[in-house]
């Protein structure tokens, strides 16, 4: 029996209901964002007023409180945009060079970026990274303090995924299907000479991909590939994250987050999981650290301590930036890695063949986790070395991060100082 004959149908179609419990829940919250709008603009030109070094009352404690309380509403009922990448140069081999981010491919929920080097004709060539960024609700921008440390001795390519609700419903739909054959269109874009690094969500599709790409014996498959933080196996260490998912069924999903994206969006009448959503999950893991947050805020811009206050803003503008999820996309995913665990159990097919990790012979493979990891628990992203079972001993390696968490895998000092040295290496050896 060939691999194509294992299972020449389609894995379950994942539709919204054509009108779900939530399905008005958009439509209140974009309505709630309109209502507020006088109060933003009385609050932000307050702000101003009682911000101004020409108003004598700035400088006291009443005209800081007032000043202070209103920008916190403000912040509060604001709705974040995508953020800036903010990358304009970088640091290789000892000299400051430009960077310029640029479109090389494009479809109707991803864009392609990236980050060309003004290097010398003269500098050796890097290894050329592709970052497959999560698509879990926040926008790649999460991943700046990732690129920006790759960049000095990596030629860096990432993932710009669209908000759902800016896609006209007339692109069609986009599942878990169509984001792997959105990476396998990408790695035949970059070649054979490419390592890929999938943090968090994309550890599954990038590996389902490179497992359909060596079935079929393409050319293109990449050096290596590198999954951190990622939930290849669930079952194993499952976190508050893996138990609701389990608890609730996949049709509890289907009736209560989904819901259609209200006109005037670009995307009016897709069936989506809203960012906000999303957000609320997160930020009700951690209520008190927001709550204790903000409340620190309002006590540094009373203090004048702008450097605290920035810092905050800074987290908080890319924090609160959210984006929705193609509801068929979010479904299958859910179901797939969260439920189903169909991957780990060898049931997992995509377009009529069977996603076989074992298959994988070509690619090196570097599994990267957090100790203190509480969205995607310790083992599960190591579950891919037993999957990819064909993969030569000299070319795998497994690392985990003593102390940090989900956050820390891929951005802060530890990432810098402890993680990134040894992708680097890792790449290096494989290049």
């Amino acid at each position: 029996m060939t691999v194509r004959d294992f299972d020449d149908s389609e894995p379950p179609r994942f539709d919204a209901p054509a009108m779900g419990l939530s399905s008005p829940l958009y439509w209140f919250y974009e309505m709630t964002h309109v209502a507020l709008n006088p109060s933003r603009a009385v609050a932000h030109a307050t702000h101003a007023f009682f911000k101004s070094p020409s108003n004598p009352v700035s400088n006291t404690t009443l005209g800081k409180s007032i000043s202070a309380a209103c920008e916190l509403f403000e912040r509060a009922t604001r709705r974040y945009s995508q953020p800036e990448w903010g990358i304009d140069n970088t640091v290789v081999d000892g000299r400051l060079v430009n960077v310029e981010i640029e479109t090389v491919w494009e479809r109707p929920f991803c864009r392609l970026l990236h980050f060309h080097r003004d290097v010398p004709l003269t500098h050796r060539p890097d290894p050329r990274v592709l970052v497959v960024a999560p698509l879990s609700g926040h926008y790649a921008t999460l991943l700046r303090g990732t690129v920006q440390a790759l960049l000095p001795e990596h030629d860096v390519y990432i993932t710009d995924w669209v908000d759902a609700r800016m896609v006209p419903i007339s692109e069609g739909r986009f599942d878990l299907n169509d984001y792997i054959d959105y990476v396998i269109g990408m790695l035949r874009l970059l070649g054979s000479d490419t390592h890929v690094l999938a943090v968090c969500q994309p550890g599954v599709p990038v590996l389902c991909a490179i497992s359909v790409m060596e079935t079929n014996e393409e050319a293109h498959v990449p050096e290596s590939m590198i999954l951190m933080g990622s939930p290849i196996d669930t079952r194993i260490s499952p976190t508050a994250v893996n138990k609701v998912a389990e608890k609730r069924g996949i049709d509890w999903f289907r009736r209560n987050v989904i819901t259609k994206v209200p006109f005037p969006n670009p995307g009016f009448m897709r069936d989506v999981y809203p960012g906000f959503l999303q957000l609320n999950g997160f930020m009700s893991m951690n209520l008190d650290r927001h709550l204790e947050a903000h409340s620190k805020l309002f006590q540094h811009l009373i203090e004048g301590d702008g450097d605290s206050a920035a810092a905050h803003r800074e987290f908080y503008d890319e924090y609160l930036a959210v984006l929705d999820l193609a509801a068929e996309f979010y479904l299958q995913t859910v179901d797939t890695v969260f439920i189903s665990h169909l991957l780990p159990e060898g049931k997992l097919v995509h377009r009529g063949i069977k996603v076989d990790p074992s298959k994988i012979r070509r690619v090196a493979l570097m599994t990267v986790e957090g100790e203190a990891d509480d969205i995607t628990g310790l083992g599960q992203t190591q579950a891919a070395q037993t999957l990819c079972s064909n993969i030569p001993d000299e070319k795998r390696l497994h690392y985990v991060q003593p102390g940090v968490g989900h956050y820390g895998v891929f951005n802060g000092s530890r990432f810098r100082n402890e993680i990134l040295p040894r992708i680097a290496a890792f790449i290096r050896a494989n290049d």
